[in-house]
């Protein structure tokens, strides 16, 4: 979730089979990079590419917007919900925006795919990504950051996007430039170029590929 900007504690307990083993046959494709860089877009190419991927869908306190609908992007659901869903360990990762609301990342649909072995991809940020792989076994996960030609093309995409006031633009570079900073944690690096959207997205289905048969999975599109 890109637009985490203060993360307050992180739950994280690696989570293992029975007797304390790794039951573990899928793979959890993490999908991260600076707002604006088109993580969005390469994911809904990747729903219509291959459809029986598992798609986990965020958990939020925020308030639904115009034109939102539960169940398509977020959940939307109360802040006492989620706090009881933190005690008993309902999140693989979750974060606190502003200090208002949380977002967060329902641990079930993830590992009962991953169970299952599946192909599950989840967009996250930085802060999400360390903490799904201090829960996650390396060799059941494939990390992807992808990132934009320069910062001034990052700032371009961004107001051709939607129009922000000078605060807001601030505000995500400088978030930008924090994710930026551990893109080499991540196991591959993805151009994402204005206007080559399709050449990003066969780039991320070949790693995926890659990923799927190591881990031995058939896919299906």
């Amino acid at each position: 979730m890109s637009m985490v900007l203060k993360t307050k504690k992180i739950g994280v307990k690696k989570v293992t089979g029975s007797k304390g083993k790794i039951a573990y046959k899928g793979l959890l494709v993490l999908v991260a990079g600076p707002s604006g860089v088109g993580k969005g877009t390469v994911i809904q190419r990747l729903k219509e590419i291959f459809p029986k991927f598992v798609y986990p869908i965020s958990c939020t306190t925020r308030e639904m917007r115009p034109g939102e609908k539960d169940g398509q992007v977020y959940h939307f659901i109360t802040k006492r919900k989620f706090l009881n869903g933190i005690k008993k360990g309902d999140f693989l990762e979750y974060a606190c925006v502003h200090e208002v609301n949380y977002y967060g990342t329902p641990k079930k649909p993830i590992v009962d795919g991953l169970k299952k072995g599946k192909v599950v991809v989840r967009e996250v940020d930085v802060q999400g990504f360390h903490a799904i792989r201090k829960a996650v076994p390396k060799r059941n996960l494939l990390t992807v950051f992808l990132h934009a030609k320069s910062r001034k093309a990052l700032i371009q995409r961004i107001l051709k996007r939607s129009k922000l006031s000078r605060e807001e633009v601030k505000r995500r570079m400088e978030s930008a430039d924090r994710e930026m900073k551990d893109m080499h944690l991540f196991d591959y690096k993805v151009w994402s170029r204005e206007n080559e959207v399709e050449r990003c997205v066969a780039d991320v289905v070949a790693l995926i590929k890659k990923g799927a048969e190591k881990m031995g999975i058939k896919l299906a599109s």
